[in-house]
């Protein structure tokens, strides 16, 4: 028996979105993030002329939207923490001890978003190339290890960078550092955070859009994915301004580190909000 044809989209090693014929005729499409945040597979019956979503099992529809749930809390809350930090370090309503607990306390919310948001991929439903067009449940896991898949790497990486950024984040807590020291231990792991952000964000763009960037202003998965990357970008920019000159102990701007930091922190929030309403 040959095997069915597909088709297969996305870039590099990576396939984002695979469509073939079922045994049983018709069509159907399998995209990666619509079938892991909404457990959703589009299929085309045999002589229809649209085609329609069909569902995983209440099993697997139950947990994502549990999972989605503390997700989006997370990132909610850790968003609206940061940018209080931010706030008050650039408003000078706190100590630097406050600030620092603030941020502390957000980052904790980004940990929890982070990882939750690698259980999503681990155990989201997976799809059967070249069968019916359904989508199967897997047993629950709490990790996996799955580099071939752009939204294991995107979510991967995006935990990873949240583990950095509480190195940052605890080192901020230690007093009588040299200027040196400052950029050893607080401003080097800021800034290979935020690298990890930008590129866990490149990967969800390259995921959503199956490849090359393009703008989805209908899709709702677009915007959680825009909105977020432009709070990597931001947070980027804070981190560079953050950088303390060791000739005169002072940042490069200070003002920029903080109204980076805020608006970044914002950004995360929308997205976290967005997400509520990117379920099953």
């Amino acid at each position: 028996m040959s095997r069915p044809e597909q088709h297969a989209e996305g870039a590099g090693p990576f396939t984002t979105r695979l469509t073939w014929q079922p045994p049983g005729g018709g069509s159907a499409r399998w995209e990666s993030r619509l079938a892991r945040r909404r457990g959703l597979i589009t299929v085309q019956p045999p002589g229809a002329t649209t085609a329609r979503h069909a569902r995983a099992d209440h099993t697997a529809v139950a947990r994502l939207r549990r999972l989605n749930a503390i997700a989006a809390t997370a990132f909610v809350l850790g968003g609206a923490l940061f940018a209080a930090g931010a706030a008050v370090a650039q408003f000078g309503s706190g100590d630097a001890t406050t600030c620092a607990s603030v941020y502390f306390a957000g980052g904790l919310c980004f940990n929890t978003g982070g990882y939750v948001s690698l259980l999503q991929v681990i155990n989201a439903p997976r799809h059967v190339p070249g069968g019916e067009g359904v989508l199967v449940t897997p047993r629950w896991r709490w990790w996996s290890y799955e580099p071939s898949r752009a939204d294991w790497l995107s979510t991967f990486i995006l935990f990873a960078g949240t583990l950095v950024f509480a190195v940052d984040l605890l080192d901020s807590f230690l007093h009588g550092l040299t200027v040196q020291q400052i950029d050893r231990l607080v401003w080097a792991p800021d800034m290979i955070g935020c690298l990890l952000f930008l590129i866990s964000g490149h990967l969800a763009v390259v995921e959503i859009c199956h490849g090359r960037p393009r703008l989805l202003p209908h899709d709702l998965g677009w915007w959680i994915v825009a909105v977020n990357q432009l709070g990597s970008v931001l947070f980027m920019v804070s981190a560079l301004a953050a950088y303390t000159r060791p000739a005169t102990g002072s940042l490069i701007n200070a003002d920029v580190a903080d109204w980076g930091t805020l608006t970044g922190a914002l950004c995360f929030s929308a997205g976290g909000l967005l997400q509520f309403f990117e379920r099953p």
